[in-house]
């Protein structure tokens, strides 16, 4: 059930706080395929986790979008 107070943390920002946060995600995807690719990752489900979290930050987006 973490997913849902996480879902709940979202729907209570703005958009422009979702922006920064789904930048903030972007990058530390970036930053862990980069620690995938030269073997320093230990944790390799984190990226999912990272990818499923930017997911949902945009469908918050935009269902606040509409």
């Amino acid at each position: 059930m973490k997913s849902k107070a996480y879902l709940e943390e979202l729907r209570n920002k703005s958009v422009d706080e979702l922006s920064q946060e789904l930048v903030s995600a972007k990058k530390e995807l970036f930053n862990l395929r980069f620690q995938n690719a030269t073997n320093q990752l230990k944790n390799t489900a984190r990226i999912t986790e990272v990818r499923k979290n930017i997911a949902r930050i945009q469908t918050v987006i935009s269902s606040k979008a509409e």
